[in-house]
């Protein structure tokens, strides 16, 4: 880390244990875990930063650069406010900061007031940007304006998700109603813009709340990208007696890391119960056939339970592929 800025993490936790220590000097060992727990907050709070940044930015592009100079809507707060724009006299930055604020109220009440102020300066920022920032207009073909408008619109949405705030506020509507009606986020994203695309096509025509429709779609897409990753993981349970086989293939053979869980099977062959090894490992999808075939090799009656991991830190799966023998 730059000097000056560990310098100023020093003195302000310094200036922390002064006020709790009770006017007691402050030592070297009192000062250094406080310092790590700074830094790491800071140096997260500049990432997530620059993830709002350059989602503001990006969306902008997707708005000003195909949406807006074509009129195009898209679904959510973005595609209300862009309805709004054709009916009312307000500018976009205006509308989409007033359309936004009920959620980010909603926001606070329902996930917490750290989050509704980085979304509320995301907002404005996305306002700011959509006003002054002048973008050229890309295309006029609408099968694209449909698509890399929702792209780039989805690109900037999910990267600000990655920095901890939203700039379509419907997402916050839908947490909450999936809350209170039993309903996935999803289903209720769903019927939201349903909802928003009727209206355009009453408003404006059928096409363009089809192509509304392929611009949501391909938003929606890319958000899942940003925010899951665009390579998928599948963590991996092996449950077998061969257990030991199977740990030596993954670390040896593979050089795969995996954990170890101490099990006991409830029903066994002879009905009884039985101690065993349980394995776990994580694994990209397209590793997962080479996996399925090294374990049918050692023990082809091994029970396996796979699921989707959304993301993961740490270990070695990011580190280095799968060995091939």
């Amino acid at each position: 880390m730059n000097p000056f800025l560990s310098k100023l993490i020093v003195d302000v936790a310094r200036k922390k244990l002064k006020k709790t220590s009770d006017d007691k000097p402050v030592s070297k060992r009192d000062i250094v875990p406080l310092v790590r727990i700074l830094q790491v907050e800071f140096t997260h709070a500049v990432r997530e930063y620059i993830f709002i940044i350059l989602g503001v930015f990006s969306a902008g592009f997707g708005l000003k650069g195909f949406l807006l100079p074509n009129k195009f809507i898209d679904g959510g707060a973005t595609g209300i406010s862009l309805l709004l724009e054709h009916v009312t006299s307000l500018q976009l930055g205006v509308l989409l900061v007033i359309v936004n604020l009920p959620f980010i109220i909603l926001a606070a009440k329902t996930i917490g007031t750290k989050f509704a102020i980085k979304s509320i300066i995301a907002i404005a920022m996305l306002a700011l940007v959509v006003h002054f920032v002048e973008y050229p207009t890309v295309t006029e073909d609408k099968l694209l304006i449909a698509v890399f408008g929702g792209f780039f619109l989805g690109l900037g949405i999910g990267m600000s998700m990655r920095g901890g705030s939203v700039i379509d506020g419907t997402e916050v509507l839908a947490i909450f109603l999936g809350r209170k009606l039993s309903l996935t986020i999803g289903d209720v994203l769903l019927l939201i813009n349903i909802v928003i695309f009727s209206v355009g096509a009453y408003l404006l025509s059928i096409e363009t709340a089809l192509y509304a429709i392929l611009t949501y779609m391909a938003a929606a897409k890319t958000v899942d990208f940003v925010v899951d990753g665009v390579e998928e993981y599948v963590g991996v349970t092996i449950i077998s007696n061969k257990h030991e086989e199977l740990r030596i293939m993954l670390t040896k053979k593979l050089q795969r890391a995996c954990t170890i869980y101490a099990g006991k099977g409830g029903f066994g062959s002879t009905g009884e119960s039985y101690d065993k090894d349980i394995i776990y490992t994580v694994v990209t999808r397209l590793e997962l056939a080479k996996l399925q075939t090294e374990i049918d090799k050692i023990d082809r009656n091994a029970f396996i339970i796979m699921g989707i991991v959304k993301d993961l830190k740490g270990g070695m799966i990011k580190k280095k592929p799968m060995k091939d023998h």
